[in-house]
């Protein structure tokens, strides 16, 4: 039986067996299901036999035992219904007479006795102990502590008396150790019936002591982490610059207990310069006391260095009485100069910005300071009106940033209605957000895994993308409200699922749906034929390469968000692999964190001062003239669809990005991927017509896809 590890279910019948070895299925763990019925008579079947298996169901049907203490212990399991014995017809016999197992009368034979000398036992580290176990019974037991768990001590000693009725066994445990706390001290009593068992609780005392103390960390709200580690339990004290911190609303600990580990955070709430200090962490209990310090610095003081000289005493170049009037004109003329240069100023801003996007050719791309750190933008259709929320005529406000838009006769063809009914965001309490884990920073600030509370009413708690706004000024604030109702309207099966926001304290934060498998482009590197992992340092080649039904499943998906965006008026502007999200069953949804500026730095190409464009997914009148549309997203799903079918490589990648605005502005297009069927290449084409109006429409690009997945054999491999 040792050469089937991996049994589940046995079969053995109608043979001579007569005797089965007591461990013979030691090495079947997974053995559930065993039939021996009609294997005439048993004159050997112990209990140990199934010792160490979860039984569900044994067949005894026509088999017979030998009556005796030795089956007792079946006895007893047909009678509490064990491993399905309860209806079973089951005999033994005394000689050549037959009797049903239930009717069998055997005297001074059944299960062990037990009894410890502790019910819980506790020590300080260091201690010897000594505890007595005692079984009784008929057989005589065999009483023993299997002490294999038991993590440190220096020896063991055991002594057995036997007067006849009980078996008594001592162990003695010296130097007893913290690792010992909460230790499960076993003692056991078997004898051909069955196996009993008594536990004593082993609690280890021992001096405190603090395994961690981290410098402050911004999270939600600032923490210092400390981990404490004693029994019983220590209490712990706080000081800033050595003196007692009271606790408030703005300082207070948060803690938490896990056997004799203490763990959690001295949270601050928007701390200031005054916060900034020493601060030490004492922890105590009966046995001693120990202390840590870390240096913790929120802000810098203000007015740091700058001298103060209000109390000089005038020295010889201290401008005489007779100078004073020079000096007041001198000063009138400064001020006066400085705020002609101030209105200068505003009226170049002012009327600066008309003319920054006439320029024609690419060098209208170098010229711009766009933030694009927030793609996903609702085109108001050129309509200047109250909703365009109190922005130029050249521009757009949603989302974090101010959006150049320059009218499009093709495109701005419809007024808004801007008196749909008021957008409900959402608010979401910052105690029912649990971080796990950092999942990656963008200019915005970073992006959290969570664990949310009170979220869904069919779930106690859920996995959720937390993204967070750093440094949240009043018109940040403004614009964080005004995405969040954005981001509140758009509800489909294809764009990631926004839940709400949690405004309660800084940093902001916004609250998404988590997606399992993470951004696009990583999933295709890691299904794609240059796919490698390394099992025990060596390289081997996966085997969950994407087929040509899983990419079409894919493309397919991203079409079905876009045509809900552009329903709704919104155009993306950054539409790629690295913004689209993949979860169960090889789910896909159109997002954007804001995280790809940082993670795929080198997918963008820094304009000016801080503006990133992903040029290498811009058609020509994008790069050329900012504008951007429903018809220039189209050009980036022909990039998607080429990224799908490379597996992930970056458009372009043989080339610069001065070369790439060169290449595009010029009317080249991508090569088609070598795994590219030609009707595939021809929607990529479609989508990369150089004027708009000539572009594939989504909704007819979908339509191709759904036609191309009915002629391609459906194999679509859930990827779990």
């Amino acid at each position: 039986m040792e050469l089937y590890t991996g049994l589940q279910r046995l079969t053995i019948t109608n043979t001579s067996l007569r005797t089965i070895q007591p461990r013979v299925f030691s090495k079947n763990p997974q053995l559930r299901y065993i039939n021996l019925s009609k294997n005439g008579l048993l004159t050997t079947f112990s209990w140990r036999i199934f010792e160490h298996l979860q039984l569900v169901e044994l067949h005894l049907e026509d088999v017979v035992f030998d009556c005796g203490c030795e089956i007792r212990w079946l006895q007893l399991w047909q009678q509490r219904g064990e491993a399905g014995l309860r209806g079973q017809q089951l005999y033994c016999a005394v000689g050549y007479k037959r009797t049903l197992l239930l009717d069998m009368n055997i005297s001074n034979c059944d299960l062990p006795e037990i009894s410890v000398s502790h019910s819980n036992l506790t020590v300080v580290e260091g201690d010897r102990v000594t505890a007595t176990c005692n079984g009784s019974g008929s057989p005589l037991p065999d009483v023993d502590w299997p002490v294999n768990g038991l993590r440190t001590f220096d020896s063991q000693e055991a002594k057995v008396y036997n007067n006849n009725s009980i078996h008594s066994i001592n162990i003695t445990l010296v130097n007893v150790s913290r690792d010992d706390n909460s230790f499960l001290l076993t003692c056991t009593a078997t004898n051909m019936v069955g196996m009993t068992n008594a536990s004593i609780q082993l609690t280890v005392h021992f001096s405190p002591v603090i395994v961690k103390l981290k410098e402050p960390e911004r999270r939600h709200d600032t923490c210092i982490e400390f981990t404490v580690r004693g029994s019983p339990h220590p209490t712990l004290r706080w000081f800033h610059n050595y003196k007692e911190i009271s606790h408030t609303e703005y300082l207070r600990p948060d803690m938490d207990t896990y056997q004799d580990y203490i763990e959690g955070c001295l949270t601050f709430i928007n701390p200031t310069h005054y916060n900034n200090g020493n601060y030490t962490l004492e922890a105590s209990n009966y046995l001693g006391s120990v202390n840590a310090t870390v240096y913790g610095h929120f802000l810098d003081m203000p007015f740091e260095g700058v001298e103060d000289y209000s109390d000089e005493t005038p020295t010889a170049e201290t401008p005489k009485p007779e100078d004073t009037f020079g000096v007041s004109i001198a000063v009138g003329l400064a001020g006066f100069a400085c705020v002609m240069l101030i209105v200068l100023f505003l009226l170049i801003n002012k009327y600066g910005r008309r003319s920054k996007f006439g320029i024609k050719g690419p060098v209208a791309v170098i010229s711009g300071e766009e933030d694009s750190a927030s793609p996903l933008h609702h085109v108001n259709h050129g309509i200047i009106s109250p909703c365009s929320l109190e922005a130029g005529s050249d521009a757009v406000v949603i989302g974090m940033t101010r959006i150049p838009v320059i009218e499009n006769p093709q495109y701005f063809r419809h007024g808004h209605n801007c008196n749909k009914p008021t957008t409900y965001v959402q608010h979401i309490k910052r105690r029912d957000i649990i971080l796990k884990r950092e999942l990656g920073e963008g200019a915005f600030g970073k992006v959290f895994l969570a664990e949310c509370y009170n979220l869904s009413p069919t779930k106690d708690k859920m996995l959720v993308a937390v993204k967070t706004l750093k440094d949240p000024t009043l018109a940040a604030r403004k614009d964080f409200q005004r995405e969040a109702e954005l981001l509140t309207n758009l509800q489909h099966e294809h764009i990631v699922k926004f839940y709400g926001v949690c405004v309660d304290g800084d940093p902001l934060i916004m609250v998404f749906e988590y997606m399992k498998h993470g951004d696009l482009n990583k999933f295709l590197r890691a299904h794609g034929p240059d796919a490698m992992i390394l099992v025990d340092g060596q390289p081997l080649q996966t085997n969950g390469e994407l087929g040509l039904s899983q990419m079409l499943h894919i493309a397919s998906q991203i079409a079905a968000g876009m045509i809900y965006l552009a329903s709704q008026h919104f155009v993306h502007r950054d539409l790629a692999t690295r913004n689209c999200l993949v979860g169960n069953g090889l789910l896909v949804k159109i997002g954007d964190f804001g995280m790809s500026r940082d993670i795929y730095s080198t997918d963008y190409y820094r304009v000016g001062g801080h503006t990133m464009l992903p040029i290498r997914w811009m058609p020509p009148e994008s790069i050329m003239y900012r504008k951007f549309t429903t018809e220039s997203d189209v050009w980036s799903f022909g990039v998607i669809l080429w990224e799908i079918f490379t597996y992930g490589k970056q458009p372009w990648f043989q080339l610069a990005n001065n070369e790439v605005i060169e290449c595009i502005t010029q009317g080249r297009v991508l090569e088609r991927p070598r795994l590219c069927p030609k009707e595939v290449y021809d929607m990529m084409l479609g989508c990369w017509q150089r004027e708009p109006q000539q572009r594939l429409n989504i909704k007819d690009i979908q339509k191709l896809l759904f036609a191309l997945m009915k002629a391609t054999p459906v194999y679509l491999d859930i990827l779990g």
